[in-house]
């Protein structure tokens, strides 16, 4: 269940520092929520409020999805991904249109000049941080970000969106 809002409550943002362990900055909705509606990532504005431009839209901030995907980054699987985008056209070029998608959604909120064509987490040529296909995944749903898609099922066993470990 995604039930990503535009809108962000009050206590979202309490939610979310909660979460993260500090004042969240720059959000300006909610890309993806647990099944219990509490934020499971954060939209976030291209440059944050004290003007640093912030090249991720999409913040993965439920601490399940953290450790699930910190724990596949320790395993090496964006070793093992990087690598098969060097060897599958088919894969590269999924992933390059999750790479476009990323950056149309981060346009539509805001265009910043010094993080143009640049997404996040490796995109389009290698995979830097699982984190931010978690949150890329769960934004935009399925079949948007096949490596995120993959991701996401790989850590099925420790933390899944379709069931609550808040």
């Amino acid at each position: 269940m995604n039930t990503a809002t535009e809108t962000v409550s009050d206590d979202d943002l309490r939610v979310l520092a909660e979460q993260l362990g500090r004042e969240p900055r720059g959000v300006v909705g909610i890309a993806a929520r647990c099944v219990c509606g509490r934020p499971t990532v954060a939209r976030t504005a291209p440059r944050l409020p004290d003007g640093t431009p912030f090249p991720t839209v999409f913040y993965l901030t439920h601490p399940g999805a953290v450790a699930a995907a910190s724990t596949l980054e320790a395993n090496g699987v964006m070793k093992e991904m990087t690598a098969r985008l060097e060897s599958d056209d088919e894969l590269a070029a999924e992933y390059r249109k999750a790479h476009e998608h990323y950056l149309g959604q981060r346009e539509a909120i805001a265009h910043v000049d010094e993080i143009a064509g640049i997404s996040a987490g490796g995109m389009p040529t290698r995979v830097k941080c699982l984190h931010v296909l978690f949150a890329h995944a769960l934004a935009a749903g399925p079949g948007v970000n096949p490596l995120g898609d993959e991701a996401l099922a790989l850590a099925r066993d420790t933390w899944s969106p379709s069931r609550c470990t808040c």
